[in-house]
């Protein structure tokens, strides 16, 4: 039976079919219409800002970093333009000590490098490239060029670099800079600043190049350049210039900078000299030093070891960081707290014979048999530690701290450099604060009298001993010290003087001022000091000190054989020129160096000599040379030195409170 199509019923389907078809090619071209006038019309403005934005890119330039100069203008930190070869890991294929071993067929890449390079690597988290070797030769350069082809992520670049031509000279002054790593990075990111530092690698990492950062970068500049599909630039649009840092000119003068550090030989130890009047660091010293050039571009691992192990501790910034108890460079603020608060009058004498009792506990003077009669003048010119045993006792930690504390004894100096240390100026309050065991926060008599000869809990910065006598001599008028005197703008060469006026004014009695001035002139003339300074062709004022490093056991003999290991005493010397209208105020100490007299006050002798009268050591005919100080100089230092018991820092323990019976020595000059 034949079966017959409905024609009809397939021409619907069809149809249907090609309704739905149309329906369906309408919609796509309706979503592809709404696209487009989404693009074309709506996203319009956007859409082109992004596409010429893809077609300019912009490239900051970065600004010359601003110079340091000594206040004579001496260039202490420079830049200068150099080519590096420079790896971004990111784009190196395969193993990279293999790329890196045939890049050293090509130019000279050192262990040195390679460590330093490896360093960098690991503190780095960032893609942007780093260097492998600085300061390329032309011939270097060129032969490099020629291989380029070989080496996919490795390429050279003209930078700016930072040199310290000066090396290890006032390297805890000016610091240095170093590659920003990721904590920089970090710290840049969260501060207003962050837009500046586009394109720099580099940031000020310890001293005044990190203290005065925001001075010395400037402000970044930028260029548009068109650049091609291919990713090529074509031409520049624009050029927006950097700003130079400022310079900084600095309140040092590098040539007493550097006849100090000379002095100092291969001993550890602080100098800090002030201008009084103005508060201007004229030296500042911290022995050993270090090469801060070593850091530039990131230290090795060898180098770094060596610094950082060092038993000497070269990294340590000794006048704001080092605390030392002051020892008899304490006694002429002593003997002046006794005459301002009416305590004692110039010619009030004791009787020394010796030493001092106090509930049934001897502290013995330094000189067998004592001073005789001493009035205030000797007292400070022969050093009687009997003398301020007794004015200790008379005045109580809490006076003396009081008076102290406005001569920045204890405080921070608020010195332009950063991580200075307060030290200890102490008092029953601070010590009850200090010390966790109930016990040992009760005050003692035996802490008093300690504190009259400078020891016991007291810790001082070289940098607050300058700073106390420059206020001395300075009739008690504070000046901020400060390192860098003046900020030249990098742009204009306007110059802005940092510290303008004085701080605050301590009131003291002038005739009180100058007895103290003349008492330490007479060390100079017939105390500890004479020796160094006789035929100095200048007058000068100054004080010996001598401070115990190690407690020495009762019974024991403290041997001078000790000298220059690091068990013997601290030895300091204080010192302000020329007596009438000071000029210049310095404390000095010498780790470890023994006697004041014998090993710090040489030091100033030739500190002064060169200031004063242009006189470097070696030379003749402008002043006398010092003596040797192959002794100490006054008749308390022919005497066998008395033994002192736990009197040195105030960061050692105390919590044995002193007892009856036992004996207490006193300083040795």
């Amino acid at each position: 039976m034949t079966e017959f199509k409905n024609t009809e019923h397939e021409l619907r389907k069809f149809r249907l079919r090609i309704t739905a078809a149309v329906a369906f090619v309408l919609i796509c071209f309706g979503l592809l219409g709404a696209r487009f006038i989404w693009l074309q019309v709506v996203r319009h403005d956007a859409y082109a800002a992004q596409a010429e934005d893809n077609r300019i890119s912009l490239v900051p330039v970065v600004p010359n970093r601003g110079l340091i100069m000594d206040r004579n203008g001496v260039i202490l930190a420079r830049n200068y333009s150099a080519y590096t070869l420079e790896i971004t890991r990111s784009k190196i294929k395969g193993d990279l000590e293999s790329v890196i071993d045939d890049l050293a067929q090509i130019v000279n890449i050192t262990p040195k490098d390679r460590r330093r390079f490896k360093k960098m690597l690991e503190d780095s988290k960032s893609f942007a490239s780093l260097p492998i070797r600085t300061r390329l030769s032309d011939e270097e350069v060129a032969r490099f060029t020629a291989q380029r082809y070989r080496f996919p992520g490795i390429d050279v670049q003209a930078r700016l670099f930072r040199q310290y031509p000066l090396g290890e000279v006032a390297a805890h002054v000016i610091g240095y800079i170093g590659r920003i790593n990721q904590k920089d990075a970090d710290r840049i990111d969260d501060s207003e600043d962050a837009a500046n530092y586009k394109g720099t690698s580099y940031i000020g990492k310890d001293g005044l190049e990190k203290s005065y950062e925001q001075q010395l970068h400037g402000n970044t500049g930028y260029e548009e350049i068109e650049i091609a599909a291919s990713g090529r630039a074509v031409r520049s649009m624009s050029h927006v210039s950097a700003t130079p840092g400022n310079n900084l000119i600095l309140s040092i003068d590098i040539e007493l900078q550097k006849v100090a550090e000379e002095a100092f030989g291969d001993r550890r130890g602080a100098l800090v000299a002030i201008e009084p009047s103005t508060g201007d660091v004229l030296a500042y010293v911290s022995q050993p030093s270090f090469d801060p050039n070593l850091f530039v571009e990131g230290i090795d691992q060898q180098s770094w070891d060596e610094l950082n192990n060092s038993p000497d501790h070269p990294l340590i910034n000794r006048p704001m960081s080092g605390t030392y108890a002051p020892g008899s460079t304490y006694k002429p603020f002593m003997a002046l707290a006794a005459l301002e608060l009416g305590k004692r009058t110039t010619s009030f004498a004791i009787n020394d014979i010796g030493y001092f009792m106090l509930g049934g506990h001897q502290f013995r003077d330094d000189k067998v048999g004592g001073h005789g009669r001493v009035d205030m003048y000797k007292s400070i010119v022969e050093s009687c530690d009997t003398y301020y045993y007794m004015l200790a006792n008379d005045l109580g930690p809490d006076t003396i701290h009081d008076f102290m504390k406005p001569f920045g004894f204890g405080q921070l100096t608020g010195i332009d450099l950063e991580h200075e240390q307060r030290g200890i100026l102490p008092s029953t309050d601070w010590k009850r604060k200090y010390y966790k065991r109930v016990a040992a926060q009760k005050w003692v008599g035996g802490d008093t009298i300690s504190l009259g000869i400078g020891q016991g809990f007291n810790a001082f910065t070289p940098l607050q001993m300058a700073h106390a006598v420059a206020t001395l001599v300075n009739d008690g008028v504070v000046m901020k010290p400060h390192l860098v005197k003046i900020i030249e703008d990098g742009a204009t060469r306007t110059r802005t003087q940092t510290v303008p006026k004085e701080s605050y004014r301590i009131p003291l009695k002038q005739e009180n001022i100058d007895f103290i001035k003349k008492a330490m002139v007479g060390v100079t003339h017939e105390g500890t000091g004479r020796a160094i300074f006789a035929g100095a062709g200048y007058e000068s004022g100054g004080k010996t000190g001598t401070a115990q490093v190690l407690g020495i056991k009762q019974g024991e003999k403290y041997d001078k054989r000790h000298n220059n290991t690091r068990l013997a005493d601290n030895a300091w010397y204080t010192a302000f020129a020329p007596a009438d209208k000071p000029r210049i105020a310095i404390a000095v100490i010498v780790e470890n160096g023994g006697f004041g007299a014998a090993a710090a006050a040489p030091i100033v002798r030739k500190a002064l000599d060169f200031y004063m009268l242009g006189k470097r050591p070696g030379d003749s005919g402008k002043a006398a040379s010092p003596a040797p100080a192959a002794a100490p100089v006054s008749e308390e230092d022919d005497a066998v030195p008395a033994q002192r018991e736990n009197q040195t820092r105030a960061t050692e323990s105390t919590e044995d409170a002193y007892k009856p019976g036992e004996e207490t020595p006193g300083n040795r000059e």
